[in-house]
C-alpha cells in the first residue's frame, strides 16, 4: 500500500464519526508502550482562540530552549501541520512511517482523532520533546487528548459550538471543557462569561486546583504603537510586539504568557526575553492573516466559524473602517449562520458566497439567500476557486477582500493560491 493510499485509510477513519470517552486512546497508547509519558503535556481546552494561544506558548517554550512539541486540529492544508516539534512540521517521510505503523497496530475500531492523537505521542517521544502543547480536539474530559493529563490546563474563551456532542449550554460546555483538568495543578484561563467563570471555579475548588484568571490575576494591554504589556503574577513585561495581528490576539498572548510564567515551579523555566520573543515570532496560519494580492487589492483570511468568533474579527475589522470591505463566505453545515452573518455584516457590504469542497458545507446559493434576507447583497459563486476569481474581479483597487466562515474554506484558499493539494478534513 503506497503512503497515499494509507493516509487515505486513515482519513477514512471519519467514518466512525465522534466517539466520546478515552478507553479507545488508552488502551492504544498502553499498546504503544505508553509515549506520552516521556514528555510533560499542557493541556489547552476551550472554544476560540486554541489553536492561537497554543502556538504562542509553544512559540515562547521553543525561545527558552525547550524541546518543544505541538499538537493542534484541524489542520488547514497538510496533515504534517498537526504535528510540530520547534516549530517544524513532522517530515513527510517520518509521518508516511508512522501512518502505516499506526494502521498495522490498530484494533480497526478507533476514530481518525483517536488515532491523530497516538501518531502525536509517538512523534514527540521518539523525537525527545520535553514538553508538549496539547490542543483538545473539541471537548474535554471525553476528548481523545484528555489521555495525556497535563500538568497545567489553559482554557481559552467558551462559547457555544459543537452542540449536538458537547450540550447545548454553556454550563454543559463549560463542564465538559474543564473536566479535563486533573486534581490539584493550575488552571490559567481567558476571560469568560459569568456562567462559564462559574463552571470553572466551583471545579477549582472542588479539585483543589489553583486558578489564575485573566482580567484579575493577569491581562495584556496594547497600547497606540501596537506593543503589548504585559501584567503577570511575577510582574511586568513591556514592548511586546506580537506577530500574529488582530485585537482579539491580545488576549491569546496574555493567557500564552501568563502559563509561562507558571512554568518555573514546575521545571521549565522561563525568562521575560524568552516570552518577548516568543510572541514576536509565533506563527499561526489563517487568523488575521493579512495576503497582499495584486494591484493594491488585499485578503484577509480567518477561520471564524462560531458567533463568538465571528464577533472577535467584526470587532477586529474595525481597523478597516472606511474601506469597502467584500466578504468571501463559506460555512459548514453545523454552524449557526445566523450567529455568524449578523456581526460580520455589521462590516462588509458585499457578499460573495462558496461552496468548500466538504460533505457538510452548505451550498453558496443558500448562504447568499441568508444574507440578502439580512439586506446585503450577496451573490452565489459557486467553488472556492470561483468564489476566489468572483472577489479579485468585484474588489476595487484599496479594498479589502475577506475569506471567513470555515478553516476549510481558509485551508482550500491557502492551498489555490500556493498551487497545491489541499488534504483538509474534520477531526
Amino acid at each position: 500500500m503506497s503512503a497515499s493510499e494509507r493516509l487515505a485509510e486513515l482519513f477514512g477513519r471519519r467514518r466512525f464519526a465522534i466517539k466520546p470517552g478515552i478507553e479507545r486512546i488508552a488502551a492504544l497508547l498502553e499498546q504503544l508502550g505508553h509515549p506520552e509519558r516521556s514528555f510533560t503535556t499542557i493541556n489547552v481546552v476551550g472554544t476560540n482562540g486554541k489553536g492561537s494561544t497554543a502556538a504562542f506558548l509553544a512559540s515562547i517554550l521553543t525561545s527558552a530552549g525547550h524541546h518543544t512539541g505541538l499538537f493542534t486540529s484541524p489542520h488547514l492544508i497538510s496533515y504534517s501541520e498537526r504535528f510540530q516539534v520547534n516549530g517544524q512540521p513532522i517530515p513527510q517521510e517520518r509521518l508516511d512511517l508512522l501512518v502505516a505503523e499506526l494502521l498495522a497496530s490498530s484494533k480497526n475500531e478507533e476514530t481518525f482523532f483517536e488515532l491523530t492523537t497516538a501518531l502525536a505521542c509517538r512523534h514527540f517521544a521518539e523525537s525527545g520533546v520535553d514538553v508538549a502543547i496539547i490542543e483538545a480536539g473539541m471537548g474535554g474530559m471525553n476528548d481523545a487528548t484528555a489521555a495525556m493529563p497535563g500538568i497545567i490546563s489553559v482554557v481559552t474563551p467558551i462559547s457555544l459550538d459543537h452542540c449536538q456532542w458537547l450540550g447545548n449550554s454553556l454550563q454543559k460546555i463549560a463542564t465538559e471543557k474543564i473536566g479535563i483538568t486533573k486534581p490539584g495543578i493550575t488552571v490559567i484561563s481567558a476571560v469568560q462569561k459569568d456562567e462559564v467563570f462559574d463552571i470553572i471555579e466551583d471545579y477549582c475548588v472542588s479539585s483543589a486546583s489553583r486558578l489564575l484568571l485573566q482580567g484579575r490575576d493577569f491581562d495584556a494591554v496594547k497600547g497606540p504603537d501596537r506593543l503589548l504589556r504585559f501584567t503577570g503574577v511575577s510582574g511586568s513585561i513591556d514592548n511586546i510586539a506580537p506577530s500574529l495581528q488582530g485585537d482579539y490576539q491580545t488576549g491569546n498572548a496574555a493567557v500564552a504568557m501568563a502559563t509561562a510564567e507558571q512554568l518555573h515551579s514546575v521545571g521549565f523555566p522561563v525568562s521575560r526575553q524568552a516570552m518577548r520573543v516568543g510572541i514576536s515570532s509565533a506563527r499561526w496560519q489563517g487568523r488575521f492573516e493579512l495576503i497582499e494580492l495584486d494591484n493594491g487589492k488585499q485578503l484577509l483570511l480567518d477561520g471564524a466559524h462560531n458567533p463568538a468568533g465571528a464577533e472577535a474579527l467584526s470587532d477586529a475589522l474595525a481597523e478597516y473602517a472606511g474601506r469597502r470591505i467584500i466578504l468571501l463566505l463559506g460555512v459548514m453545515g453545523d454552524k449557526d449562520l445566523n450567529g455568524l452573518l449578523t456581526p460580520l455584516l455589521k462590516r462588509v457590504q458585499h457578499i460573495i458566497t462558496v461552496t468548500p469542497a466538504q460533505e457538510r458545507a452548505v451550498r453558496d446559493t443558500e448562504l447568499a439567500l441568508a444574507s440578502v434576507a439580512k439586506g446585503v447583497k450577496a451573490e452565489p459563486a459557486g467553488t472556492v476557486a470561483e468564489g476566489f476569481k468572483a472577489a479579485i474581479k468585484a474588489a476595487n483597487n484599496g479594498e479589502l477582500i475577506v475569506a471567513a466562515g470555515s478553516l476549510f474554506l481558509i485551508g482550500e484558499l491557502k492551498a489555490l493560491i500556493a498551487g497545491i493539494p489541499c488534504e483538509a478534513v474534520r477531526g
